[in-house]
């Protein structure tokens, strides 16, 4: 596929959009108006649109709900049955909430942005497609809160970085680990030095992507298919009804797994994206590599390489692994230090030294602890207060790109080098030209930055 023309980003001016893109705006009332659009105050309730409704658009509904002070006015979605699904879980929570009952559907997500009574969305689309409506919201003047991983491509991340900065969004990135307190104090520990210098991380994430090799099957009615295609302009793709699982309603029957659209590499980056934009992330975190990267990538197998290995500039080494030595599967992240290592996991942490482990409400099982509802909530904190989030778009920028570059060095079979500086491949046209960098839309989808 062939690379679309890109502008140039280099690291100090992707640096310089997060230490500078929200500053003019800390000092604005909402309710004020910036730039003709009119923006809420603190006072008032932030209200919202979902795009993106199937079962991680919903699970986000759930916990935004938790949060107070906020109201879902409209939601969007290419399948007819997941937009009325969504509609009455919306409005159910209203009633008990004495809110309003509305929630106007859409097909298309630009007539949702066209909405000026919205202060923010909530995208839970599938990957390709992050790019698309996250910087049409930006433009729109809505702050966005966008699943993991940011983007599907390298060349898209950074371009997401200049729409949220060129038009001073706040964007949180649902990497709600960074929220959970078991990796809030492995975070702590290893920045402190606790184990001393790290040398190895070992994080467990899983498999990259598989060729796409599903059957083709009729279209259902309730379903846009050319639509949930969007930019992708691969022939190959057709429809299945494990890449966008069907639901039913009256009774309703909800997705029993996660949509197969992940497994493939036309469709998706599999594992290496889909949790690496969770463990790798707080590997990067922890060792003070937010917005930066490795700077070598050698694949699984090559010249024996057990396990998938990246490379920093100084000197630590990440290898994709099992993090703990009594299970080959769980994702988890192990980092090994001069004077001991630490690992931690969802619901899990553990370190050579126990007394480094401070807290009574860490949570001792996965899913204890409401992550999920504190990062929603710091979004929302956030959007008053016009401040960055704990993952901004910055941080899922850089994640993301690992995640590709990752996935670029399987496809090649070879190692890959990357400059985390110039965030340019040097003179490895190969990979430079690899559609997990760019690739050329499917018209007439596009956007400007």
């Amino acid at each position: 596929m062939a690379n679309e023309k890109t502008n140039h980003l280099s690291r100090r001016q992707f640096l310089g959009y997060s230490a500078l893109g929200l500053a003019g705006l800390t000092i604005l009332p909402r309710w004020a108006m910036a730039n003709g659009i009119r923006m809420a105050a603190p006072s008032d309730r932030i209200t919202v649109g979902f795009i993106g409704l199937g079962r991680e658009g919903l699970n986000d509904f759930t916990n935004f709900s938790a949060c107070p002070g906020v109201q879902v006015v409209a939601c969007c979605d290419v399948d007819s049955i997941k937009r009325e699904r969504f509609k009455r879980h919306v409005m159910a929570w209203q009633a008990k909430q004495n809110l309003p009952q509305q929630c106007d559907t859409y097909e298309f997500y630009k007539d949702l942005l066209d909405r000026k009574d919205i202060d923010a969305v909530f995208i839970a689309t599938p990957d390709h497609w992050h790019a698309l409506t996250v910087i049409h919201a930006c433009q729109a003047k809505k702050d966005v809160y966008v699943q993991k991983p940011l983007a599907f491509t390298i060349g898209e991340g950074l371009d997401m970085v200049k729409a949220v900065r060129a038009n001073n969004r706040v964007l949180q990135v649902g990497c709600q680990q960074r929220s959970s307190k078991e990796f809030e104090v492995a975070i702590d520990i290893v920045k402190s030095g606790g184990i001393g210098s790290i040398e190895t991380i070992y994080a467990k994430v899983g498999d990259p992507p598989t060729p796409f090799d599903l059957p083709e099957l009729p279209v259902p009615e309730n379903l846009n298919w050319n639509q949930w295609l969007g930019p992708l302009n691969d022939p190959k793709i057709h429809y299945n009804p494990d890449l966008c699982l069907p639901i039913s309603l009256d009774p309703e029957k909800n997705e029993t797994m996660w949509g197969a659209w992940r497994r493939y590499r036309e469709t998706g980056n599999n594992f290496t994206s889909d949790w690496g934009a969770h463990m790798f992330d707080i590997a990067q975190v922890a060792i003070g590599m937010d917005g930066s990267g490795p700077c070598e990538f050698i694949p699984k197998g090559y010249n024996g390489a057990q396990f998938l290995t990246m490379k920093y500039k100084n000197g630590i080494v990440m290898t994709e692994q099992p993090f703990r030595p009594d299970s080959d599967t769980a994702q988890g992240v192990c980092f090994n230090g001069t004077k001991g290592w630490l690992r931690v996991a969802r619901g899990f942490i553990q370190c050579s030294d126990p007394s480094l482990i401070v807290g009574d409400d860490i949570p001792t099982k996965p899913g204890q602890g409401g992550a999920n509802v504190k990062h929603i909530q710091n979004f929302l904190d956030c959007v008053r207060s016009r401040k960055n989030p704990v993952a901004p778009v910055e941080v899922g920028c850089s994640t993301s790109t690992l995640c590709c570059i990752a996935n670029i060095s399987y496809e090649l079979q070879r190692p890959v080098k990357w400059d985390p500086a110039t965030l340019s491949f040097g003179d490895d046209t190969e990979a430079a030209n690899h559609r997990l960098y760019r690739y050329q839309y499917r018209k007439p989808f596009s956007y400007d930055v």
